[in-house]
Formats: structure tokens, sequence, C-alpha cells
């Protein structure tokens, strides 16, 4: 095969070559940048092209064959593992680590500062949370479900158990169901009633906070005083959640006039009341339909508070390690033909760093 141009070593950085090239072949495999059926490039030609030591090389490729990426075929090359252990969601994965470095370069701490701070830390080695972990999300309408469990699941490897609040009795009952859960998540408003209906033997419940995006409070602060604001939903949840968060901002120059269903009568009461409305996206189309030119319409699907879900995401991680420390004597078999289980494949990382 070709070898990729996107592979690039700096022999500048605080960061090991052998381990700036193992990471990008793995990013390259998980990606599907390599067919199935075709050789690597050998040694020498990765060598030639980077211009670094073939012994660098070779040491890279049993790095990978240890990790379970690749496996070597006698006469023939070395090839892609047939299942590779891909790493857990690679694109929640990019998107957390394009976030941390721009944050880190604000606070004036370069890319290569940051990746060799990650590394000192060699205390400091949670075991990561698995993909499939479950969590239990209670709310009161089939609309607020969807939306907390979309947003979760966006910014978590987890699967999310959707259960509304008038099932949540008859659910909290089945115990065996109630242990696979590595947390339980509901909003502010249903706390103490979740908590009380899962009783004693409970998973920890976390309450999450969705807010109005911050681009609508600009938009909305940029408006002349006195400016009449509503606010139209299907779901009245949805509406009055949106409202709330909007009167927290606390824009002096602004009234909240109101909520409505993003449809009927009610919905044509409010326009008549309001200069903006504003909708999430999926009532935009009726709730536009029925403003005509005289009412601005804004389209916000709100936001997960993101301390929140740090705040998930660390008890995750807790809990997991302490399932983990549980077990000590507890080792996985390493499989023969597929990928290495991924927390295999993390210490494999750590031990050739």
């Amino acid at each position: 095969m070709k070898i990729p141009t996107d592979l690039k070593v700096d022999a500048r950085s605080p960061i090991p070559i052998r381990r700036q090239l193992t990471e990008q072949i793995k990013h390259v495999i998980e990606g599907g940048g390599v067919p199935r059926d075709e050789a690597l490039p050998s040694i020498r030609e990765l060598a030639g092209f980077l211009a670094i030591n073939p012994n660098t090389v070779a040491r890279v490729i049993e790095d990978l064959k240890h990790g379970g990426y690749v496996e070597a075929h006698r006469g023939r090359g070395v090839f892609v593992a047939p299942v590779p252990p891909a790493r857990p969601s690679p694109h929640l994965r990019e998107r957390f680590l394009q976030d941390v470095v721009i944050q880190a370069a604000a606070r004036g701490i370069t890319a290569d500062d940051l990746a060799v701070g990650v590394l000192s830390l060699a205390q400091i080695r949670p075991v990561a949370v698995q993909d499939g972990l479950e969590i239990l999300l209670v709310e009161c309408s089939p609309a607020e479900l969807d939306f907390f469990a979309r947003e979760i699941e966006a910014h978590l490897p987890v699967h999310v158990d959707k259960v509304l609040l008038h099932d949540l009795p008859s659910v909290a009952r089945r115990e065996r169901r109630a242990a696979r859960w590595g947390a339980a998540v509901t909003s502010f408003g249903h706390l103490p009633e979740v908590e009380r209906l899962l009783g004693s033997n409970r998973a920890p419940v976390v309450a999450l906070l969705a807010e109005a995006h911050l681009e609508t409070l600009h938009r909305l602060a940029q408006r002349p005083s006195g400016t009449r604001v509503g606010v139209a939903s299907a779901a009245a949840e949805t509406a009055h959640n949106l409202e709330h968060s909007i009167a927290n901002a606390g824009l002096p120059n602004i009234t909240l006039v109101g909520t409505s269903p993003a449809e009927g009568a009610a919905l044509g009461r409010l326009l008549r009341r309001v200069d903006v409305v504003v909708c999430p996206t999926s009532a935009a189309e009726r709730v536009r339909a029925l403003a005509g030119a005289t009412v601005q319409v804004m389209i916000d699907d709100r936001a997960l508070d993101p301390r929140a879900i740090e705040m998930l995401a660390a008890l995750l991680v807790q809990r997991n390690g302490d399932k983990t420390a549980a077990r000590p004597g507890r080792r996985r078999p390493r499989p023969s033909s597929g990928g290495t289980p991924r927390r295999s494949a993390a210490r494999e990382t750590a031990r050739t760093q």
C-alpha cells in the first residue's frame, strides 16, 4: 500500500518519535485508512519516507503487534488485524482533544507542553469508561428524554436507558436491572423524587441542567429595551425549561411573556403578544408559518451545562475504577484472532511510553 501522506514526525517535539508514529498509525487504522487485504509499508520504506532510524520503525511495528492493531504474516508482510481494538468513540475523542488543546492555548500552554504534562501524570491512570456502560435517564416527557439522551450520548461513550418518571416505580423494583446502571440522571426539578423512588440500593443520581445557547442570549441582549419574548415548543416541559433558562440570564432589556405549544390557537395568541419567539428546531417550521414578518423567530435547541457533564463523567470514572479494584484477581484472556480488549491495549500503550 502507499504510505499515508499525513504521517509526520517532529524531531523537535518532546514526545518520543516512536510514540508519535505509533499513535498516528493507530489513528489511520481506526479511521479505515489501511485496507485489510494490503500489507503495511515495509520498515525500510517507512523509515525512508519519514527520514528516521529503521530500528525506531521496527519498535513501532512491535508496539502495534502487542496492542492488537497489526499481525505479521510470514513471507507476506504486516497486515491490519481482522478486528483492531478501536478506541472508544473516535468522534468524542477528537472533539474532546481539540477542546483541551484550545483551552490550553488560551492559558499559554503549547500542545507539546500539554502532551508532556499528561504523560508525566504517571500516578493518575484511571480505567477508561467502556463503551456500552448503561446509565438511567428519568424525565417526565418523551421529548425531554430524547433531548437529554441525545446530548449525553454525544458527550460520553455510554448507552442511555430512558424511563418516564411515572414508570420509574415499577422499573426501580427490578433490582437486577438497576444494578447495571453506572448512574441515574434527571433534571433538577425531578431530583428528590428520583432519589426517593430509587431507594437505598440505587445508583448515584446526577442532576443535569439544560440551558439556552449563549448565542441566543447574546442575540436577545442586542434587542431594544422592552422587547417582548415568548417561548414555543411541542413539549410543555421543554418550553418551560427554555423560558426558565432565559430568565436566569437576567437580561434587563427583555420581558418574558410566556410559553405555548408549537401549534394551535395558543401559539397564535402568543405570537400576537411578542416581538421575538424562541423555539427548538423541531417546532421552527410551524412557528414561522404563523409568525409572519413582524415576529422574529430564534432557534434554540438548548445545551447541557458542561459542568454537569464533567460531574457525570467523573462519577462514571470513579465507579468504573471501584468495580475494577473489586476484582483484582480477574484477568481477561487475550483473544487469539480478534482485537485486544481496550483496557489491555491501554496498559500496553502505557508500557511502551
